[in-house]
């Protein structure tokens, strides 16, 4: 070790560069850190006490956070397979910052500079402690330590200035997402960290020998020191969580996790404190409090109780106040619950149900989050446990419910409508010799509008000579039973569909319904592994040179949620409509864009309050000037159909289908009632 020292000390004091560093210490040009020349024992006795006072108080404050999480029940299923791509995403999102800056560019930079700038520092910090208790071991001479110095001074004015940026749209131009209430010890901290760093880079400009050093020492040892502590219970405990999530959050977008099927577990979902699971817990720690999720959220953004960010603030609260071994219910029946407070409704319960069940499951909460909370599982979870219990009591859903036990659909409509609607159209039974299966849904297979869509797409298929054949006998897939927390339904509807593509012989599927590719390829994974299946925009995408071009026409292309955050498919579509028109793309596209409003069951659940989300969307790609909006998803195409009628107006654009806009230049074309 003591080899070791020598060598080190050598190196730092003797200059790597010794005709630069002479030159510019002659010309007395380039300022060095200036730090005490020495400490007497009863400073260093100060600032032992004080640091382990820091560090106590600190593990003090944190521990009942750490303990809620690993105390709370165990993720079923989790597994850190594949670790590559989880330390991928980690490098990705924490070290390079790259969903913090790409989705708010501005503040994202401000705070990717502050997170650089704590890492920079880290030995500049170490260093400092060290130099208290006369165990420094950066030095002043020599090319390493100057260099390093000046390498930290330079993150310290770039963190001092985005620092004051960050407080600044805090707590002076403070954007709507961030909330009506801001937090005062998040201020405090930004004071804090814009001390640490002014104080580093004034010791630049004094002597090793004079008060101003010892003053400026103590300054930055003391907003570290007061710093640390005040972390745990604000906003900036994900400087110390946020890694963890990002690394240990589920590997699939929205994922919902499985029940526990023990025979000694009573799993129904998120329905109280002993039901929130350590992942759960883990990102209800985590979140920043930045707003994102509320800023995108169709809910929030309409006018709904739903505030998504408020969701998992009230899981933390709920923890913070009833632990993880907790009975008490999660959600409300009333939005405030302090207007009726009781041992099943208490006051400190910020969550409701009216909130749970407003959500589209859009997922562009989840997507937005740069500290990698998954929001939906959250939401999703909680509904399960309201209608896994029967605590959630609601016609539409009830209604929507019995139409899928008992009809196979969520229409409610006979098969038989169906049978008339493959009949009609000539397509052929399904019996194993064909290479695509092509699966209505309901939607196409009972609604009027989604059955257009099915007769084109089927055009299509023929006309590029690919064979196919529809199922005799089709049942949902399940979707709006899972999204709305029915895993009874949901289970009993994929256990079906598994069994009668094995018994068709399916390899292939192919369907025109996002959310139906979605549930099939995904969540009855939990049931058995169904053939591969794509959504018809990646079939057509693939032959693409195939198809009919056409020209002049402006064609606004919407994003289905369930296509795009869900199966990151954004390009295959738009090639589909290039070939149809002139693409033009609304305000907000792609990851981006705005819901629909039919997800999450919200199609089945009846009129919903404040401003329609499918007027907002509509509204945007009215805005775009194009003749024709197109869609990718039945779900969409109804909304907005409702949508622009309610609207009104002659000049109202015509909403077509991919499938549609391509069919319309085939031959032979017909229309289909």
């Amino acid at each position: 070790m003591k080899v070791f020292m020598a060598a080190m000390s050598m190196i730092q004091s003797k200059p790597l560069l010794p005709c630069c560093n002479s030159f510019l210490q002659q010309q007395n040009y380039w300022p060095r850190l200036a730090e005490p020349l020495g400490f007497s024992v009863v400073e260093m006795i100060l600032l032992a006490a004080l640091v382990v006072a820091s560090l106590g108080m600190f593990a003090y404050r944190l521990w009942p956070i750490a303990r809620n999480v690993l105390h709370a029940k165990k993720d079923v299923g989790f597994k850190f397979a594949p670790v590559g791509r989880r330390v991928w995403v980690f490098v990705w999102e924490v070290l390079c910052q790259a969903k913090v800056i790409r989705q708010r560019p501005l503040p994202g930079v401000a705070h990717a500079f502050v997170f650089w700038g704590f890492l920079a520092f880290a030995l500049v910090s170490l260093n400092h402690m060290a130099t208290g208790v006369r165990l420094g071991f950066l030095q002043h001479v020599g090319y390493v330590g100057t260099f390093y110095f000046w390498f930290a001074a330079v993150w310290a004015l770039l963190v001092a200035i985005s620092i004051a940026g960050l407080f600044w749209r805090r707590f002076v131009s403070r954007p709507k997402w961030l909330g009506e209430k801001v937090s005062v010890e998040s201020g405090v901290i930004a004071g804090l960290i814009f001390v640490l760093m002014v104080s580093y880079l004034a010791a630049f400009f004094v002597s090793d020998d004079g008060m101003a050093v010892k003053a400026l020492w103590w300054t930055h040892t003391l907003a570290l020191l007061v710093f640390l502590p005040l972390i745990p219970h604000t906003k900036h405990l994900h400087l110390v969580l946020s890694p963890l999530t990002v690394f240990l959050k589920r590997e699939q977008f929205a994922e919902i996790p499985k029940l526990d099927e023990a025979e000694d577990a009573e799993d129904f979902g998120l329905l109280a404190g002993k039901d929130v699971t350590q992942i759960v817990a883990l990102q209800a720690y985590s979140c920043v409090e930045c707003g994102r999720c509320t800023e995108h959220c169709p809910a929030a953004t309409t006018g709904k109780v739903l505030n998504p960010k408020e969701i998992v603030l009230g899981v933390r609260t709920y923890l913070n106040e009833f632990g993880v071994k907790s009975d008490v219910p999660l959600l409300n029946e009333m939005r405030d619950a302090k207007a009726n407070p009781s041992p099943d409704n208490p006051a400190a319960n910020y969550l409701s149900m009216e909130a749970a069940f407003e959500c589209t499951t859009c997922g562009a909460c989840e997507f937005q989050c740069p500290v990698g909370v998954q929001h939906l599982p959250m939401i999703v979870g909680m509904r399960r446990g309201a209608v896994n219990t029967g605590a959630w009591e609601d016609k539409y859903g009830t209604k929507l419910f019995l139409a899928l036990e008992k009809q196979g659909n969520a229409l409610g409509l006979s098969s038989m409508e169906r049978d008339k609607f493959i009949e009609k159209q000539a397509f052929p039974i399904f019996d194993g010799s064909q290479e695509y299966c092509l699966w209505l849904g309901c939607m196409g297979g009972y609604d009027p509008k989604g059955r257009e869509i099915i007769a084109d797409f089927a055009r299509v298929m023929r006309h590029l000579g690919t064979s196919f054949g529809v199922l005799r006998k089709e049942k949902c897939t399940g979707d709006p039973a899972r999204r709305l927390g029915n895993d009874l339904v949901f289970g009993s509807l994929a256990e079906q569909g598994l069994k009668a593509f094995e018994q068709a012989k399916v390899k292939k599927i192919v369907a025109i319904c996002p959310h139906c590719v979605r549930t099939i390829a995904t969540d009855w994974r939990e049931y058995g592994v169904a053939p591969e299946i794509e959504h018809h925009s990646e079939f057509m995408a693939r032959f693409a040179d195939k198809l009919p071009k056409q020209s002049g026409e402006t064609i606004a292309y919407h994003d289905p949620c369930y296509l795009g955050r869900y199966r990151d498919v954004y390009d295959e579509p738009r090639a589909v409509v290039k070939n149809a028109g002139e693409l033009v793309e609304a305000e907000r596209n792609r990851e981006r864009s705005f819901c629909c409003g039919a997800g999450g069951g919200l199609a089945f659940l009846g009129e919903e309050t404040g401003e329609r989300v499918s007027h907002v969307r509509a509204q945007e790609l009215i805005a775009t000037g194009a003749k024709t909006i197109g869609t990718a998803c039945p779900f969409c195409n109804t909304m907005f159909k409702d949508a622009l009628g309610a609207m009104g107006g002659e000049r109202s654009p015509q909403l077509l289908d991919i499938a549609q806009l391509t069919a319309r230049a085939l031959p032979e074309t017909r229309a289909v009632e």
